[in-house]
């Protein structure tokens, strides 16, 4: 990554996946975004579910554009203390349990300490249990074995552990020489930094918008409200940037931007669609257009809700979603150069 936005894009990524942040306990996270807003600087403001607002004039202020790219990501809850000491959890977002067995974790008390642990199968060794491999790993079979010694509920208790407690996964962020990018959450970092690295570039160059723009970073897409609400009247077109999924039939992969056509909540706007296509060729920027058949995002929030926007869906091509997930410096660059293409560009709307 030669351009210095690009090069902020990926350290503002790794110090985003370093910092905690599931749906329901974003904080710490909008804080980090927050202070990175001031040393642009920016107007900022919060909305009352915690979601950061960002302001960026432009030279027609009667239409407007809003960009959304989601913080928060997918965690766990303690949903039990068991009489072993040991934790069931519940889930926060949609993902399935193999995807975190033996995964380090943090939890994170009222108090504010952290107690770390990892995530197992009950009666996990194969020594002692000849049904390991084959047993459904579901909600009241996976337990969190906490690294103290507790030997009871009221010992587990005793170290500030209660039902509510959020559950961090570790992301065991890597960058590896090769350009790859393998943590946790990449869903929604990465595209979180990308929006970063284009507002830097846009302040720094001086060059005015076309269109004033809203940049939302929501804190609720898991769990499907996140860009529901905070909408200007003024604004014409809604972009999601969010991560583009990767598996078969689709053709996004690592070293691309996504352009969605249509997820679970249907179709994107086909004019918005067709010009962000044009843009990338026009630009000569890797691109794949897919439909996400199990997926929606801060614009099908938004379109639910009743906006009256024009809307569509970027991203990053991301593999593994949902698990340990992967990404490289390209996709990354292709989502840069496409987003900031577009916003230079004229209303579809």
């Amino acid at each position: 990554m030669s351009d210095p936005s690009l090069a902020y894009i990926e350290d503002l990524l790794v110090r985003l996946l370093n910092t905690p942040s599931p749906t329901g306990d974003t904080e710490a996270a909008i804080a980090l975004l927050e202070a990175e807003c001031q040393t642009l600087p920016v107007e900022t403001r919060r909305n009352r579910k915690g979601a950061l607002i960002i302001h960026v004039p432009g030279t027609d202020t009667s239409r407007q554009r809003l960009v959304t790219a989601h913080v928060d990501t997918l965690g766990g809850i303690v949903k039990e203390i068991l009489p072993t000491g040991r934790l069931r959890l519940a889930k926060i977002g949609s993902y399935a349990w193999n995807t975190v067995e033996g995964e380090y974790c943090q939890v994170r008390t009222e108090r504010g300490d952290l107690v770390s642990g990892t995530v197992i199968l009950h009666n996990t060794s194969v020594h002692v249990n000849r049904d390991v491999a084959t047993v459904e790993r579901k909600d009241d079979n996976i337990e969190v074995v906490l690294d103290a010694n507790v030997q009871s509920k009221q010992d587990t208790e005793a170290l500030g552990i209660a039902v509510g407690d959020f559950v961090y996964w570790d992301p065991r962020v890597q960058v590896t020489p090769t350009g790859y990018i393998k943590s946790r959450h990449l869903d929604d970092k990465a595209s979180v930094a990308v929006v970063f690295g284009a507002l830097q570039s846009i302040l720094q160059s001086g060059k005015p918008l076309p269109y004033a723009l809203n940049i939302l970073i929501s804190n609720n897409e898991e769990i499907g409200y996140g860009g529901n609400s905070n909408i200007p009247p003024e604004t014409v077109e809604y972009l999601a940037v969010d991560m583009g999924a990767i598996g078969d039939g689709l053709s996004t992969n690592e070293h691309c931007v996504s352009i969605c056509a249509k997820d679970g909540s249907g179709p994107y706007h086909l004019g918005l669609r067709r010009h962000l296509v044009s843009l990338c060729r026009q630009h000569n920027i890797p691109h794949a257009v897919d439909i996400y058949p199990y997926y929606s995002s801060d614009a099908s929030a938004a379109m639910l809700s009743g906006a009256d926007v024009v809307h569509g869906l970027i991203g990053p091509g991301v593999a593994n979603s949902h698990a340990y997930e992967r990404t490289h410096r390209d996709a990354l660059k292709a989502t840069y150069d496409l987003l900031m293409a577009y916003l230079y560009s004229p209303l579809q709307g």
